[in-house]
């Protein structure tokens, strides 16, 4: 008798195989499942002084309950013993709070803030690290944390805890990047809008606010960290950012655009400054009228650079080269000012001062070209170096009694 075959059942054989495969799957489903829902959310700038720079917060949406969290780095407490001369000094204490993320909103909801989200795609493992981590550190006794405006605020504790939890592969991404920017730069630009605070920042920082940063560094700008993430890939390779949403419109001015800055206006202004005063050397009370406020805020604006060096942790203000026209030797000439205006000769001191102030000023435009490490300040330099000069050709070489 001839040996008999079989027919394979061939889609039984295929039915088997999905049904394998798709176990093999339902772990790893039910592993994604209940895994958090992870996403950056960017606050726009407000008109308030210390929103001109935006903010940041992490949302974590539980996938049992649906409940969105919101993990917000920026909360200070003023009423904190000390909290002003901590400020002051550079060791203000910030904290971590955890709040319903409609909660969160409201007041940028109420100051016309707009909001928006940036949903990521983390391994599963990554998004519950991170959830976990953050609702540690939200506890009372973790949620405080020395605030640096560049290297420790609300963007760069978000930007810190992500690449922690993908195990540094957003560091390594943007580390070895850069657009040019620099701390003075960004700092300039956001604070435009309030020209006391843009002048604060631009005189009060040193070279280390020049160098160049990299993508990781100018993450401290919330905006910038937002960029960033658009450009960023997950542990395998995916784009991290995989929606974004707007959650509240923004109803006021908008961000600061990015401008050139130009020395020469500032020339032109010290130099008309400096032709005046030079012109009116012969009227003596009119100049002093005009020097002693000069000398006055110079003086001044000396002794709070040098308090930022030499007693606070303000690192960014350190070495700031701006002490060469903003010399508080200019308060030792406010005397002779002073008796220039009631028509008397100032004493033996005042001349030889006035050189000091200019030549100072004349040597911190010479080290600017000479520097390993320069600080962008050529704009005072070209505003106060010309008037510096002119008053010391003016007053110092004025033996005689001043006239009306």
């Amino acid at each position: 008798m001839a040996p008999s075959f079989r027919r394979p059942a061939w889609p039984a054989v295929l039915l088997a195989c999905m049904l394998a495969f798709a176990a093999l799957l339902l772990p790893r489903a039910a592993h994604a499942a209940d895994a958090p829902r992870i996403g950056i959310m960017t606050m726009q700038p407000g008109e308030v002084f210390f929103e001109r720079f935006g903010h940041d917060a992490i949302v974590v949406v539980d996938p049992a309950t649906g409940a969105a969290t919101s993990y917000n780095f920026g909360f200070f407490d003023p009423s904190e013993q000390d909290f002003l001369s901590r400020f002051l000094r550079g060791e203000m204490m910030y904290y971590l709070v955890a709040l319903p993320l409609q909660q969160d909103l409201e007041q940028y909801r109420d100051a016309g803030r707009g909001v928006s989200v940036q949903w990521l795609d983390l391994e599963p493992g990554q998004a519950r690290a991170l959830a976990d981590a953050l609702a540690e550190r939200a506890r009372p006794e973790n949620a405080r944390y020395r605030y640096d405006y560049f290297t420790a605020n609300c963007a760069t504790q978000v930007r810190d805890a992500l690449d922690t939890a993908m195990g540094g592969t957003l560091q390594s991404q943007l580390a070895g990047r850069s657009r040019g920017n620099t701390y003075r730069s960004e700092a300039v630009r956001l604070a435009r809008p309030a020209p006391w605070m843009w002048l604060g920042f631009d005189l009060g920082l040193g070279p280390y606010a020049d160098r160049p940063l990299s993508r990781w560094e100018e993450a401290f700008v919330p905006m910038r960290l937002a960029d960033s993430l658009r450009e960023a890939r997950n542990s395998e390779g995916r784009p991290l950012v995989v929606a974004e949403e707007q959650l509240l419109p923004h109803l006021i001015a908008a961000e600061p655009v990015e401008m050139p800055r130009r020395w020469w206006p500032w020339l032109v202004a010290g130099l008309a400054l400096a032709g005046a005063a030079f012109a009116a050397r012969r009227r003596s009370r009119l100049l002093a009228g005009f020097a002693l406020p000069l000398w006055l805020l110079c003086g001044l604006a000396g002794l709070l650079l040098v308090y930022i060096w030499g007693f606070t942790a303000h690192h960014a203000g350190w070495a700031n080269r701006n002490l060469f026209w903003l010399s508080p030797l200019c308060l030792l000439l406010l005397p002779g000012a002073l008796a220039l205006l009631r028509g008397r000769v100032p004493g033996r001191l005042f001349r030889p001062l006035l050189w000091i102030v200019a030549g100072s000023a004349t040597l911190g435009w010479v080290l600017l070209w000479l520097s390993l490490q320069p600080q962008y300040n050529l704009p005072w330099i070209a505003l106060l170096l010309p008037i510096h000069v002119a008053l010391a050709l003016a007053l110092g070489r004025t033996p005689a009694p001043p006239r009306r």
